[in-house]
Formats: structure tokens, C-alpha cells, sequence
């Protein structure tokens, strides 16, 4: 059985996940697999590629060929530098840890004092003289309207 190690498409349209699979050859992409061995997120900046790299060697030693994007993906993991004897690459991105919120919120509360700067709300928006004007005339036509009758 010839076996490739290609990815299988998740998500919805225009924010695609990947999984790096291990699957016959003949299977279609996103069908049966033999063995999940990584993650491919291309969306995320920097992508997140996570692979488990005992497995990959072991399928690649046996004879498991992979498809160009995973092959690409294997360079910069330095999975296939590795299998072949070359020298490693370079390391990869990795994502900044985001900061927690709640330390922001504290360093922000602590910037700007214990006093508020503004009220917290807006004031009421003034009429116009205009609409004011066709508004007291209504009224006032109103109640002359009721004492005639």
C-alpha cells in the first residue's frame, strides 16, 4: 500500500485548519486516516505548526512520502532536515504570549488615577429652535382645538 502523509482540510470557508495525516494514497483528501501526526493552523500569525516528530520519522523510515505542502512544512520543522542528515534550520516563529487581561485592566485603573477625568455619560442632545418651534405651535393648536369643542 503506497502511504502519503498529506493534510486534511478543517473549518469553515476562509479560516482553513489543517491536521497532518497519514493516509493511503488513493483516499481522498479529507477521508480516512490512518494516523493524526501534527496540526497546521496557516491562519494564525505566526502559523501554528505543531508536529509530532517521533512519529513523522518513523512513517518517513518506513517509506511514507509526503505531499509539497507538507514537505514544506517538514523544512521548517526541520523533521525532514533530520530524516535526510542535513543540517538544522533555523528556529521558528512562535507566538508572543498574550498579556493577561486582568493586568492590564489594574496597570490602565493605576495610569489614570483614582479620579474619573469625564462624566460617564453623555449629556441629552438639545432640540433644535426649529423642531421646537413646530413643537409648541402643534401644542398649543391642540389645546385651542379642545376648549372650541
Amino acid at each position: 500500500m503506497a502511504v502519503k502523509i498529506k493534510l486534511k482540510r478543517l473549518g469553515k470557508i476562509r479560516s482553513p485548519h489543517y491536521r497532518i495525516i497519514v493516509a493511503d494514497s488513493r483516499t481522498r483528501r479529507d477521508g480516512r486516516a490512518i494516523e493524526e501526526i501534527g496540526l497546521y493552523h496557516p491562519v494564525q500569525n505566526p502559523s501554528r505548526i505543531e508536529v509530532d516528530s517521533e512519529r513523522v520519522q518513523y512513517w518517513l523510515s518506513v517509506g511514507a512520502q509526503p505531499t509539497e505542502p507538507v514537505a514544506a512544512i517538514l523544512k521548517v520543522t526541520g523533521d525532514w532536515q533530520k530524516f535526510k542528515g542535513l543540517p538544522a534550520p533555523e528556529p521558528m516563529k512562535v507566538a508572543e504570549p498574550k498579556a493577561d487581561k486582568k493586568v492590564l485592566f489594574e496597570a490602565a485603573a493605576k495610569e489614570s488615577g483614582d479620579e474619573p477625568k469625564g462624566e460617564a455619560i453623555t449629556p441629552k442632545a438639545k432640540k433644535s429652535e426649529k423642531k421646537a418651534d413646530e413643537g409648541d405651535k402643534a401644542a398649543s393648536s391642540a389645546s385651542s382645538e379642545s376648549t372650541e369643542a
